[in-house]
């Protein structure tokens, strides 16, 4: 029997008004604390993009772009086309979605500390590695290493967050992993800007100091408390309901203690989630997961985040210019993103989602005109037009760092049921790091190609993706995590997929799941 059938007796009583509780500060800790893990997959964005753009890095590593690089009538879109230099910012996703699948089942059955934990030291090994980095294969060794931490601790902070936030604060305190991820952006790019001037080991500072986050993000997993979900699925009840009171600032938590002991019942009763989550019944959430994450990719994000200096000097800023804008970006991104935590559980997830579509769409089509019109193979932009890409560039990173930047995350870790919930923020981080990895793998051969049509092309996908929002994302505000099936029962679409009668003919499966 799929798990659907004894969910709508389980879990799915609407006891959400009966919830107690207020944000406490020992939330608040923990939250921050965990979303730390957001850094270091913001760090690594933004080192990537600095690092691949100083001449000592490519001199030692990537001789052959380097030389490239100094032609000044090599065509402005291709000069950093090279599959090997590509190949140094995308293993390391492709490490991350091995070690995502991995992070599972040690997420559901040992906790989301562990995984946190092996995400920080594994994250520590691989930046002492590439600041070390003697050889080319001792750095795609690091990279590889970093991957692994990004794989876990992707897999396992979100699903922290969503659990110890009290349902009416979701939205916000998830946000913290994008924030966290927004800051370790501006962080790297301010880094870079500053190492840029060390000659000849700045590089090497820029990936060492992936170590300091890496190291809070360790000693905080080993600090922070289990979650109450965790906990309780884990058959530890009475540490589960002692954590939820401390966490909530009450002892009145018998709803809310309740609805988790029912997820906790059922989620055991599933001994094979990743095959379970394929039940018609999660139809709704599966598809939820695969595609959130991939249209969060094909906004087009990464290719400003990844290689913003590259960018910037294929358009014609000179090396210091490229890198003081690269950081400007991150500090609108970052700002952004304290704009969505401050709406999110007023406004709901679609409205952001729908708006900050529209308004990337905007600015993608507007930077491809311009770069159509006013930059070419041998030619490079005015002055003027240049401030002007930079401008629409920023508002493009602001209208996705309030929308798809923390939703992308945020929606998929709060729709599954319990006994999903780790196999399903797999497959987020999973299609997440495979998108990253492709767009991150293909770009500069994208942009040697396509040209200022590359923008054109991820601005036709956000319209894509906001048609689908409209028409098939419920709106999640407000509704407790365990109770959250509800909401597909009751939409105009998904219910004919989850109904009753499903429901009932899925119940004579579950045992075999």
């Amino acid at each position: 029997m799929a798990g659907g059938g004894i969910a709508s007796i389980g879990v799915n009583k609407e006891r959400a008004e009966n919830y107690n509780g207020k944000l406490t500060l020992y939330v608040i800790i923990a939250c921050i604390v965990a979303a730390v893990g957001g850094s270091l997959f913001g760090y690594d964005i933004g080192i990537s993009g600095g690092v691949t753009s100083m001449d000592e890095f490519l001199r030692r590593f990537f001789y052959s772009v380097y030389l490239k690089k100094q032609h000044v009538h090599e065509d402005n879109y291709c000069k950093y086309n090279n599959q090997v230099l590509a190949a140094f910012t995308s293993s390391l996703y492709m490490a991350g979605l091995v070690a995502s699948l991995v992070a599972s089942p040690i997420t559901r059955n040992h906790g989301r500390r562990a995984s946190i934990i092996c995400g920080g030291i594994s994250f520590f090994l691989g930046a002492v590695l590439n600041a070390a980095a003697i050889n080319l294969g001792m750095l795609l060794f690091g990279r590889i290493m970093l991957g692994v931490g990004i794989g876990f601790g992707n897999q396992a902070v979100p699903l922290y967050l969503s659990e110890m936030a009290p349902a009416h604060l979701r939205g916000c305190l998830n946000m913290m992993f994008q924030l966290a991820t927004t800051l370790g952006i501006f962080t790297a790019n301010m880094i870079n800007y500053g190492t840029s001037k060390l000659h000849p080991w700045g590089w090497r500072l820029s990936l060492g100091l992936a170590a300091a986050p890496a190291f809070v993000m360790t000693v905080g997993g080993m600090l922070l408390p289990e979650t109450p979900n965790s906990l309780i699925e884990q058959g530890n009840k009475t540490k589960g309901r002692r954590v939820l009171e401390r966490i909530r600032g009450t002892e009145n938590v018998d709803a809310e203690f309740e609805d988790m002991v029912d997820a906790s019942e059922l989620a055991r009763l599933v001994k094979h989630p990743f095959r379970n989550i394929l039940k018609r019944r999660n139809r709704p959430q599966l598809i939820m997961a695969i595609l959130m994450p991939t249209f969060q990719i094909l906004t087009g994000i990464n290719i400003i985040l990844f290689y913003a200096p590259v960018l910037f000097q294929s358009m014609g800023f000179k090396r210091s210019a490229s890198l003081y804008s690269s950081a400007l970006t991150g500090a609108v991104l970052a700002s952004s993103t304290l704009v969505s935590m401050a709406t999110v559980d007023r406004w709901g997830r679609r409205i952001l989602l729908i708006t900050g579509g529209i308004q990337m769409i905007i600015c993608q089509v507007i930077v491809a005109i311009i770069l159509g019109l006013k930059f070419g193979s041998d030619k490079e932009l005015s002055r003027g037009y240049s401030i002007i890409v930079v401008v629409f560039i920023c508002l493009f990173v602001a209208a996705f760092g309030y929308s798809w930047g923390p939703l992308g995350w945020t929606v998929p870790s709060e729709i599954f049921p319990l006994e999903t919930r780790s196999a399903g923020q797999s497959i987020t981080v999973t299609v997440n790091l495979f998108f990253t990895f492709a767009i991150a793998q293909s770009f500069l051969s994208l942009l040697c190609v396509m040209r200022f049509g590359i923008f054109l092309f991820f601005s036709g996908w956000i319209a894509i993706m906001t048609i689908f929002i409209y028409l098939f994302l419920p709106e999640t505000k407000g509704v407790p995590i365990e109770e959250m099936m509800r909401l597909w029962e009751k939409h105009w679409f998904w219910k004919k997929i989850v109904s009753e009668e499903q429901q009932a003919k899925n119940t004579n499966g579950l045992n075999h799941a």
